[in-house]
């Protein structure tokens, strides 16, 4: 199964005049419960049968809709959101193991969002980013955080707001504050009307058995990074670990020279064992995120 091929055979949706009309067929298609997503997968995993393959796909563009309108406020054309999300559906039907023990959901998630998020980095030309993993995630966790700090702000974010910012994504302080700038410059409305009425897009897509098996996705989604985390922990001494967990999982950092008092060595050295127990720690999750297959491989 190709994702050209396959598309051949989805709803289509290619202007904001059609999304409307998009997002009422899709709204036809059922949801699967877990016996039947399991045969369905089977079928599809052990002979290939192309019409089960599309009854997960279907049943699942509601999930790639829902999570294509959390990405509007980066000013991009919804539908080009939603056809990127249904790319990553596909590919991650085409991959999904059924006897792995988790939904469709769960692992269609990463599939999803790595495709949307690969599609606005593509299209952000004002972004001049996109090299480092850290860059990334302040362009896709800025208006999150900011949010949590103060919701109702606009404009410029104070000196302590960009503080707490760059501490958290652990970027420096001129990148937040030229993110910002550049992400108030050109985010839309979360909100915008069609067809001359008040009604707003997102309203198509309410539906409380869909916001159910998107929240557990995310829970079993967050469950599983859990699990990746504290697997991969056990690669630490002890040291690295505690350091780690004073550092990165309290609510309250321990300070550098907190720890260098308590381990009797230099503030810089507490900041070597920090970084290379951060790596280890990185390398060692993905590592069993790809031998799980949860991770996007193209």
């Amino acid at each position: 199964m190709t994702t050209k091929t396959f598309n051949a055979n989805l709803p289509s949706i290619s202007d904001e005049a059609s999304l409307s009309k998009y997002l009422i067929q899709i709204k036809k298609f059922p949801m699967l419960n877990a016996e039947e997503e399991y045969q369905l997968a089977k079928n599809w995993k052990d002979r290939g049968d192309l019409k089960s393959a599309h009854k997960l796909v279907t049943s699942h563009l509601r999930l790639v809709a829902k999570i294509a309108m959390g990405y509007r406020g980066y000013g991009l054309p919804v539908t080009e959101l939603v056809s990127e999300g249904n790319v990553g559906l596909m590919k991650a039907v085409k991959k999904f193991d059924p006897e792995k023990g988790f939904r469709l959901a769960t692992y269609a998630m990463w599939w999803i969002k790595a495709s949307i998020q690969e599609y606005v980095l593509r299209s952000w030309s004002l972004v001049k980013m996109g090299t480092t993993t850290a860059q990334k995630k302040l362009f896709f966790n800025l208006k999150k955080i900011k949010n949590q700090l103060a919701p109702t702000s606009e404009g410029d974010l104070s000196p302590e707001q960009v503080n707490e910012i760059s501490k958290r994504l652990e970027v420096k302080k001129d990148e937040v504050v030229s993110m910002n700038r550049r992400m108030a410059g050109n985010e839309k409305s979360l909100n915008v009307t069609y067809d001359n009425s008040n009604t707003e897009w997102q309203d198509w897509i309410t539906n409380d058995e869909l916001d159910q098996e998107l929240r557990l996705a995310q829970q079993q989604e967050l469950d599983e990074r859990k699990d990746l985390m504290t697997d991969a922990m056990n690669i630490l001494n002890d040291r690295e670990k505690e350091i780690l967990k004073e550092r990165k999982l309290n609510d309250e950092p321990a300070t550098l020279d907190d720890l260098s008092k308590k381990f009797k060595v230099s503030r810089e050295r507490i900041r070597q064992i920090e970084i290379k127990a951060f790596e280890k720690l990185q390398k060692a999750m993905l590592n069993a995120a790809n031998s799980r297959n949860l991770l996007p491989k193209n």
